[in-house]
Order: C-alpha cells, then structure tokens, then sequence
C-alpha cells in the first residue's frame, strides 16, 4: 500500500511502488526527525516545526507499515471498457440499498454495480485504515473479507510483518493492539466522496477520497489525535457475488487548508470515539 500518504512540507522522502496493476507510482512520505528506523529513511525539508512533525507522526508510521505490507503486491488493473463514459461524476446520493449483509463488522453484498464498486471501495478505505486492522486477533477476518481468495493468505503474512511488536510500541500499543490504560487509540476514517476511474468485464478501478483522525487520546500521549486527507485507489475484481480487492494504493491530499478551531481536550476525543459509532457508506 505502498501509497499511504500523510503529512505536508515537513516530510521528505519518495518512493516508487509498482502498485495494482504495476502501472502507478505511490508516494509514502517518511517523518523528518532523528532516529527514524523505517524504510528508505527522510531527508530535512523547510516547513512546519517539529512540534507539528510530532502531532503526525503516528499517522506517518501507521502509513509506513501498511506500504510495507503491500509491497511487491501486483494485482491485475481492470480492463476499460471502451464503450462505457468513466468521465468523473460527483457522488450523490441514489437511494438505492447499498448491501445485503455483513461479515466481520464490514459490509458485504455489493451490487455488480458501479455504484456496488464505490460502495464497496469506501467502505473497504474505511477498513483498511482502521484500529481493528492493528489487532492480531482482528486482522485475519478483515483481510479475508476484503481481499480476493487468491491474495489473502499472502497479504495477512505482509500485515503481520509490518504491524510487529517494535511497529506497536511506537503507537504506544501492546502486542494486542490496545493502548495503555487511561488511553484511547484512534483510527478512524471518514469518506468524503468516490470516482469510478475504470470499469468492465468484472473489474473496478475506484478512488476515495477520505479525511481521518489518528493518534492516541490521552492526558500522557506522545502520539496526540491529529487529522489528515488522503486519496485512496482501490483495483477491485468481482469475486463469488461481491467486490473483492486486488490492491490499493494511497496518495496524499486533496487537503483543505487548516481551520484555526481550538483542538479538543484528550478526553473529548477520547469520548467521541467511544459513543459515535461508524457507518455503512453507499454512493
């Protein structure tokens, strides 16, 4: 996923990814501080202070991980279809019943649709970016669920790998993905709307735009909950009467500028986490 991509000026450091479909470069943006131990290392860049840097920087290596983990991954880009407009359209609400059921709290039962496909990938964006994906005891349902059968088995390996014990630590989490006591993670991500790029013969290449909030509420924290703006791009293949995906990638922005609103107390955050609960997102 080699394509998780936070941040802003104040990090450094580019690297390819052949991605879904081998065809698309990805950028994973590495924090610019001292000590970093994850791949490709950073190099200094004029921007925002280290202050900031640290506000962000549990997004920046939850990112890390997840390109770690879809690394060398090379699912097949979908076909076009030649005959069909795939010109950008904006999301609207069609009132139509976006799925039939549920497994593994994620919804399933997508429609062959292109409205299925951007149901499905908004969706399936909110899972992959989650705090139950850091879970050991999570992971495998939520992998299982949103990849094809074919790439399962090889992506739980990859995402075992990249969330390690040593990866947790600098989340502040044990080994079974929970914060300390008196302590909140959070990682939750909210779409704000989806693009068909590519559609046919079964195959979907859909792009998600999403804001998120990510770090750990607490009075101690070292990881404050801050936000961020991402695009994700999932390639999804249709799969035993469901979307399924084959490989995502994801990019920085688009991202508004930010508000000069008082940051909430570490409780507040903590709160709202606990008694707001998430949603199915449908086109």
């Amino acid at each position: 996923m080699d394509g998780l991509s936070h941040g802003d000026g104040g990090y450094g450091g580019d690297y390819p990814d052949d991605g879904p479909g081998g065809d698309r470069q990805t950028r994973t943006r590495l924090p610019d501080r001292p000590g970093a131990d994850l791949p490709g290392g950073a190099r200094r860049a004029a921007g925002p202070s280290k202050g900031l840097i640290g506000v962000v920087g549990v997004v920046v290596l939850l990112i890390a991980a997840i390109a770690f983990a879809n690394r060398g991954d090379s699912g097949g880009s979908p076909d076009r279809d030649s005959g069909k407009n795939t010109a950008a359209r904006p999301t609207a609400p069609t009132g139509e019943r976006p799925v039939t059921g549920s497994e593994s709290g994620i919804a399933s039962g997508f429609p062959k649709t292109e409205q299925g496909a951007e149901s499905a990938a908004a969706n399936y964006a909110v899972a992959l970016v989650s705090a139950d994906i850091l879970k050991p005891d999570r992971r495998p349902a939520i992998v299982r669920q949103l990849f094809v059968p074919g790439k399962a088995d090889d992506l739980e390996a990859r995402f075992d790998k990249a969330y390690s014990q040593a990866f947790l630590d600098k989340l502040g989490l044990d080994e079974d993905g929970n914060a300390a006591e008196g302590m909140t993670y959070v990682s939750r991500t909210a779409p704000v709307g989806t693009k068909v790029t590519e559609y046919g013969a079964g195959r979907a290449n859909v792009e998600v735009w999403c804001t998120g909030v990510f770090g750990t509420a607490g009075v101690s924290s070292t990881n404050p909950v801050s936000s961020d703006w991402f695009t994700m791009t999932l390639d999804l293949r249709w799969v035993d009467g469901d979307w399924k995906t084959e490989g995502f990638a994801q990019s920085e922005g688009p991202a508004p500028v930010n508000s000069d609103r008082k940051a909430s107390a570490a409780d507040e955050i903590a709160k709202a986490v606990e008694e707001y609960g998430g949603f199915t997102y449908a086109r």
